[in-house]
C-alpha cells in the first residue's frame, strides 16, 4: 500500500507493507499526469516490508523514460538492500538521489530548504 502526497514540487510516497505494481502504477498515475514541472521526490521506505518482482521491473522502465524529469529524489531507510537499490537507480536518472536514515532531514533536502 503507498500514499502519496504533493506539497508544491514535492511528491511524498510512503510505503506500507508490500510494494505491489497496482501502487507502482498510481504512483506513476499521479506523478505523470499531472501538469508538467520538475518535481522533488521523497520515498519513505521505512515501513516497506517487501516488493514485487515486477515492480523493480517497472521501476527499471519509469527511470529510463522519466529520469530527467526530477531534481531531487530522497529516500529514507534504513535497511542496506533499499539503500543499494536506491544506488543503482541513481546510475539511470538525472537526478539527484540520496539515501536518509531520518525523514526529517530527508524531506528538507527534497524540498530545497
Amino acid at each position: 500500500m503507498i500514499t502519496i502526497q504533493k506539497i508544491n514540487n514535492l511528491v511524498i510516497v510512503a510505503v506500507i507493507g508490500e510494494f505491489t505494481l497496482s501502487d507502482y502504477k498510481e504512483f506513476e498515475q499521479q506523478v505523470l499526469y499531472q501538469p508538467h514541472f520538475e518535481a522533488n521526490l521523497l520515498f519513505d521506505w521505512r515501513d516497506m516490508v517487501d516488493y514485487t518482482v515486477d515492480v523493480a521491473w517497472e521501476e527499471i522502465k519509469f527511470l529510463r523514460e522519466h529520469g530527467s524529469e526530477f531534481g531531487r529524489v530522497a529516500v529514507v531507510t534504513d535497511n542496506q538492500w533499499q539503500a543499494w537499490s536506491a544506488w543503482v537507480s541513481s546510475l539511470f536518472v538525472e537526478a539527484d538521489v540520496r539515501v536518509f536514515s531520518d525523514y526529517d532531514e530527508a524531506k528538507k533536502w527534497a524540498a530545497g530548504e
